[in-house]
């Protein structure tokens, strides 16, 4: 069994419930939901929008990088992320993103290091994001982090400081 490590976020009016969703759509779909933070807010990242919640969810997993991708794509399909309408209001507005009902994305798979096309493992812009290092030092601020050498806590206090 794999460790996979996710950062779900919604900037939905409805986005707790949506979050919920995710949590136990991952638990049935993933793998078990070994552990969750709590959910935190923020200010959307990279472009103009509704605040987001965000929530880390820890799940023990049989399947594969690949295949956890692929699930979690059919988690957000089903919550109503529409990544077509996504590129056309990010060609409208000029803005590198756009918001979203869910959104998932795979922070660790063990300790793997991957790099496909299709997937990056660790994520790549992680250790810029406060949304994403506060709750992940909540559960997990021990793990050193693969590439980076660097426990979660010491990344975030790093970000502090800047």
């Amino acid at each position: 069994m794999a460790r996979v490590v996710l950062i779900s976020g919604s900037n939905a009016p409805a986005a707790d419930s949506l979050l919920s969703q995710a949590r136990g759509m991952v638990d049935s779909r993933i793998g078990k939901v070994v552990c969750a933070s709590h959910l935190y807010r923020s200010r959307a990242w990279g472009f103009d929008a509704p605040d987001f919640s965000n929530q880390v969810l820890v799940a023990e997993s049989s399947l594969s990088p690949d295949a956890v991708l692929d699930a979690l794509h059919e988690i957000e399909n089903s919550l109503g992320r529409d990544r077509r309408r996504e590129e056309r209001e990010k060609a409208a507005t000029g803005q590198r993103y756009a918001s979203r009902p869910i959104d998932i994305d795979i922070l660790f798979y063990d300790r793997e290091v991957i790099a496909t096309q299709r997937l990056t493992v660790p994520h790549p812009l992680m250790a810029e994001r406060d949304f994403v290092l506060d709750p992940l030092a909540e559960v997990m601020g021990d793990f050193v982090h693969p590439t980076l050498g660097k426990s979660i806590a010491q990344i975030r206090k790093q970000r502090s400081k800047a």
